[in-house]
């Protein structure tokens, strides 16, 4: 889904399709106050951007409810953190990339880039593989997860062993120093695991909201991580204390 040129009104669109899938036109000029004709010209436009599809009376969200709601959170940011993760990888490479809205960006300033091969589990990277010759990629299978957009379980795991690659850029729900990685979906850590495994190094790309929390699975120690990709927003106390850990630290 690429959806980092949205219109602030493209944006609540999407935002309200995500809640009501049967919400109508008429609905949504409503509660946008603009007409019905410019309802379905958006409507139109976002089509076009791959963002939702065309249904009787109205439309409906391209993708799982959870991806659009999560793609729509700190656009500036994750497009700043893929695009300096972009940075760390040179032609010629092999890289991991992990589902997630952050992580799939990435491929998108790839652009440029020449002979890349990416291994991932994430079907949102489609898009941005389709227009960059550059990258090869190889999807791994396994069972779909159309909440994350992700292949997990037995399948993604054993085909993960195949590869081996000098960068996994991975994200998190939560990360902290006495917690570490966490997520809540064990399937998910199974698969940051595998991928760091089968890696020469682990960046983590997550966005400075991220710090502090949580989740219900851990993945992994902090110190496992050899690059953490953040925004300028990570307190000071947070940075030193990784710096510390022996982690890297890039504020995009």
């Amino acid at each position: 889904m690429v959806n980092t040129n949205l219109t602030e009104r493209e944006k609540e669109i999407v935002r309200l399709l995500a809640e009501d899938r049967g919400i109508p036109v008429s609905q949504l000029s409503e509660q946008l106050g603009v007409s019905a004709v410019t309802i379905r010209s958006d409507l139109n436009n976002l089509v076009k951007k791959g963002v939702v599809v065309r249904t009787r009376g109205g439309a409906a969200p391209a993708f799982h409810p959870n991806v659009v709601i999560r793609q729509n959170l700190r656009v500036e940011e994750k497009n700043r953190i893929a695009q300096a993760a972009a940075d760390l990888v040179n032609d010629g490479d092999t890289i991991m990339i992990e589902a997630g809205t952050t992580t799939a960006l990435i491929a998108k300033y790839l652009l440029g880039k020449r002979f890349v091969n990416i291994v991932t589990n994430s079907s949102l990277i489609l898009p941005f593989a389709r227009l960059n010759p550059g990258i090869h990629l190889t999807v791994v299978g396994g069972e779909f997860r159309p909440a994350t957009e992700s292949f997990v379980g037995p399948i993604a795991l054993l085909e993960l062993e195949r590869f081996h690659v000098r960068l996994a850029f991975v994200g998190t729900d939560g990360f902290s120093m006495e917690g570490g990685l966490t997520t809540n979906l064990v399937e998910g850590a199974e698969i940051v695991r595998r991928m760091a495994e089968r890696s020469e190094g682990t960046v983590l790309v997550a966005d400075s909201s991220k710090f502090g929390k949580i989740g219900f699975v851990h993945v992994l120690p902090v110190h496992q991580v050899k690059t953490l990709i953040t925004d300028s927003e990570l307190p000071e106390s947070a940075r030193s204390e990784l710096v510390e850990t022996g982690v890297e630290v890039i504020q995009a």
